[in-house]
């Protein structure tokens, strides 16, 4: 079994004036400890507008000065929010990579959506689809860090044109995933998605047992397709702790900072009405800790067992790791036997001192870590080879990475909101190019797609790509049925001022003419393939150079001026065009 440290940088009122900056000073210094005393890892929360409960809204930072800090201890985001209300995905992708590079690869990968109303309602973060809202972010983020460039996407909540998101992580393909679990039905899911739990659900060892042995049934069937490229089969829990030879000075150095922990925490997401920079928490609690499950007079020193909820009188209580190194050591090796795999610690909670927790850590490791430190190694490499064969199989049901369309490019002054932009319909041609197949289907949802976002993603695909990519996809015969389909669709009869006839397009590419005819009759107008029999006007144009015009990006008369578009007969005719058929003109 391993051991880390976990922070939310609790300070519960009243604050003094530089307490927030000695917060962080202080937590530093026991992160440079815990790497010196051989803790395996420290995670860092991130959270929003919580006061008192989580002054943690910037974990990059500090996770990125505690790398600094240390050498070996693994550097855990405890979790990144991932609804891309609160960060998009290329964000995060973006500084797990950049700590992963700057800290020799020590980074893991925890994920969540968060539940409280401060959170959820300051970013705008809907509580009904959050969950699929992680699900999308988490698969997106995973993908940039692998993809080269990344192929994009085209979700519901995560909308984005290819790139090339950079740096990538140096550990491959990505940091280990992890989810925050508050109930046994996230554990479920964590398993489904072959990510590691961190759990804060504080169950005693004999029913984490359970909990453990069904996540690792799910990791081994065919419920399991990885949310990521690899598969993180850990499981974790949290727990509050405070070590001393004492154990009621063990008690009385942390069993408020414990009982805050959990109290701050249910004010924010069970039962709380919060007024932002008004309510005192921590008064609150001091008054009403026991009707809610957090009575100071039930925690007494008595040489017993420890239990992380104590129950007694018909009062309820957390407890956790707060005892002797006997009672800690005691209270860990049943996790281990229930085959948990990592405790990670809460110390930093509440008004606990800095020089108690930092006394703390060094017992704990001098008279409790030693022993499962010596097992550590040998127990991983044992789940390692139980698991194998079925990381193998669910691997193989999880999409690989994709490959981004070879012709993509970005013109210097491209902008707009993800999915309105040319990427949408270059994807689109993209598809429509892969075979004859599939053109027709793919073409259909092009001019779909056309239709729905205007033609400015049409004139950022036609500015983005050469003669043969134009002249392979929108250029193609199913192509300029569309394309002659959409622009009869758009004719409007009031503007042909009584013309009727047909006009004949003559479009040129790789030496071979494709005639195409627009027949305007008794105020509609029809397009098909072919020879008129007695055009009224005739344009004569290469394909590519018809698309340009079609999207405007060229100017008709220029093209007319330079030899690019040539008109033979009526050309009043001409002069209507643009009227006749709306935007885009067609000529």
């Amino acid at each position: 079994m391993r051991f880390g440290l976990f922070y939310e940088h609790q300070l519960p009122r009243p604050w003094e004036e530089g307490a927030e900056e000695k917060l962080l000073r202080d937590a530093l210094d026991q992160v440079e400890l815990a790497d010196r005393l051989g803790f395996h890892s420290v995670w860092e929360v991130e959270h929003h507008f919580l006061e008192e409960y989580s002054h943690s809204s910037a974990s990059e930072v500090f996770l990125a000065a505690a790398s600094q800090r240390s050498r070996a201890i693994r550097l855990g985001f405890g979790i990144v929010a991932m609804p891309p209300g609160y960060q998009h995905p290329a964000r995060v992708a973006e500084k797990v990579a950049t700590l992963d590079l700057i800290s020799g690869g020590r980074v893991e990968l925890g994920t969540g959506e968060t539940s409280s109303g401060a959170e959820l309602g300051g970013f705008g973060v809907d509580r009904e689809t959050k969950r699929d809202q992680w699900r999308e972010a988490v698969d997106a983020a995973t993908r940039m860090m692998v993809e080269e460039p990344f192929a994009g996407y085209d979700g519901r909540w995560v909308k984005m044109p290819i790139r090339n998101v950079v740096p990538k992580p140096r550990q491959k393909p990505h940091p280990p995933l992890w989810v925050a679990c508050s109930r046994r039905e996230t554990i479920r899911l964590a398993a489904e998605k072959g990510m590691g739990v961190l759990s804060f659900s504080f169950i005693e060892p004999e029913a984490a047992k359970q909990w453990v042995d069904e996540y690792h049934a799910i990791l081994a069937s065919e419920r399991c397709v990885p949310a990521g490229f690899s598969v993180n089969s850990t499981f974790a829990i949290v727990l509050p702790m405070m070590c001393h030879s004492d154990e009621a000075t063990a008690i009385e150095r942390g069993i408020d900072g414990a009982h805050f922990f959990g109290y701050s925490l249910a004010h924010y997401y069970v039962f709380g009405e919060h007024r932002p920079g008004a309510t005192s928490i921590w008064e609150e609690f001091e008054e009403r800790r026991e009707e809610v499950g957090f009575a100071r007079g039930v925690i007494n020193a008595d040489d017993a067992p420890l239990g992380v909820k104590v129950l007694q009188e018909g009062l309820g209580s957390l407890r956790g790791a707060i005892g002797t190194p006997d009672q800690v050591r005691d209270l860990c090796s049943r996790y281990e036997a229930a085959g948990v795999d990592e405790i990670i610690f809460v110390s930093q909670t509440g008004k606990n001192r800095h020089e108690d927790i930092c006394e703390s850590l060094e017992l704990f490791a001098t008279e409790v870590l030693p022993g499962f430190a010596e097992r550590a190694d040998e127990l991983d490499e044992h789940r390692r080879r139980r698991m194998a064969g079925a990381v193998e199989r669910a691997l193989a049901r999880r999409e690989g990475p994709r490959v981004a369309d070879p012709g993509y490019t970005i013109a210097p002054l491209d902008s707009g909101p993800p999915g309105s932009s040319g990427s949408s319909a270059n994807g689109a041609a993209q598809q429509a190019a892969e075979g004859p197949s599939s053109g027709r289907a793919q073409l259909q949802a092009l001019a779909g797609r056309l239709q729905k976002r205007g033609e400015d993603a049409f004139a950022a695909f036609v500015r983005r790509s050469g003669d043969a990519r134009l002249e392979r996809t929108l250029g193609s015969d199913p192509g300029l049925r569309v394309l002659f389909g959409g622009m009869t669709r758009r004719f409007r009869p009031e503007k042909a001022a009584g013309f009727e006839g047909e006009i004949q397009y003559r479009l040129s590419s790789n030496g071979t003419t494709r005639p195409w005819i627009v027949d305007v009759r008794a105020a509609r107008a029809t397009a098909r393939p072919g020879v008129a029999e007695d055009a009224k006007l005739t344009l004569t144009m290469s394909t590519a150079d018809f698309l340009r015009l079609a999207a405007h990006e060229l100017d008709p008369g220029k093209a007319l001026m330079t030899g690019r578009l040539r008109l033979d007969g009526d050309f009043t005719v001409a002069t209507k065009l643009g009227e006749m058929f709306g935007e885009p003109s067609p000529y």
